[in-house]
């Protein structure tokens, strides 16, 4: 897996965590859509709740694709249970339409092979809300990332999983981490195109996005943009639009963080992060963030870079 900035192709702006009238949303797809769409965005995931009590959907929405706007199908996966669930949470985007649904004895790492097997890119959903335990996720063999932004959970003030990605990281885990919006468009909710992932591939096209996530080649944000990476000797160089802190953090206790007006570039040192990764966190002046992914430094001077 390598970082996505010197890869082919261009950034396409989606959202991955979507639910429609199908399930328990507000919306008929088409509108989420159009919302989506007049937004700025590229591309949507609609992983309406697949339940036996909305008839396990699977919402079909690819007469909402255009030239310059796309979706990939999914759901949101809800096999039994959890240390403090009785359900898991397991995002599924990329799922073919008539994936059957869960047996009554499949377990939720069969469950998440499964849809991994049909060509679904898996995320872990919203684990801090879900209080998923570390024991949870290490089952979870077939995720490709957790979901370490929830918009939806940050009402709740468990939007944020990052804790449980940076445990599993340093157990050896390699996943990737996304940011999402899980919007509803209920009433009472935040409202959507709060969070998103920017993914780098060559075309706008379902199958090259779904190859991107599953090679970790994008970056999440609420708001900054992140225009390059790069490492050099025992040094990383951060370019993004203008903020006011670049945090560098890891597998090890402590960061470094550069602060000011206007930042767009800075470079900090490598060498405190001895479980040989980081993470890039940009910050605006309005407190919203930017995330690499991990970024794995293998030994030597000159380390190449993967995320």
């Amino acid at each position: 897996m390598t970082v996505p900035f010197n890869q082919p192709g261009r950034f396409w702006r989606g959202n991955l965590h979507t639910h429609s009238d199908r399930s328990d949303g507000a919306l008929p797809p088409e509108e989420i859509a159009r919302r989506y769409r007049e937004a700025g965005y590229d591309f949507l995931a609609i992983t309406d709740h697949f339940r036996a009590k909305y008839n396990f959907p699977l919402t079909d929405t690819r007469q909402l694709r255009t030239s310059r706007f796309t979706t990939l199908l999914g759901a949101e996966l809800h096999p039994p249970r959890t240390e403090f669930s009785s359900e898991w949470h397991i995002l599924a985007v990329g799922l073919q339409l008539g994936f059957p649904p869960p047996e009554p004895d499949e377990s939720a790492p069969q469950l998440a092979r499964r849809a991994r097997g049909a060509g679904a890119f898996i995320g872990m959903a919203h684990p801090a809300a879900s209080l998923l335990t570390t024991a949870d996720a290490e089952s979870l063999d077939a995720a490709h990332a957790v979901e370490v932004y929830n918009a939806l959970s940050a009402r709740e003030d468990r939007g944020d999983s990052w804790h449980l990605a940076d445990v599993l990281i340093n157990r050896g885990h390699r996943l990737s981490t996304y940011a999402a919006d899980d919007a509803h468009f209920q009433p009472h909710d935040p409202p959507g195109c709060a969070a998103w992932v920017q993914v780098r591939a060559e075309s706008l096209d379902p199958q090259a996005l779904l190859a991107a996530l599953r090679a970790g080649h994008y970056y999440s944000s609420t708001g900054p943009e992140l225009h390059d990476i790069k490492l050099d000797d025992d040094l990383i160089t951060v370019r993004c639009s203008p903020v006011r802190k670049v945090l560098i953090t890891g597998g090890d206790p402590g960061a470094k963080v550069v602060q000011g007006e206007a930042l767009t570039e800075c470079s900090l040192p490598l060498a405190m992060f001895k479980r040989r990764w980081c993470r890039v966190t940009v910050e605006d002046s309005h407190g919203r963030r930017a995330w690499s992914n991990p970024i794995y430094l293998p030994p030597g001077r000159t380390p190449s870079i993967t995320a």
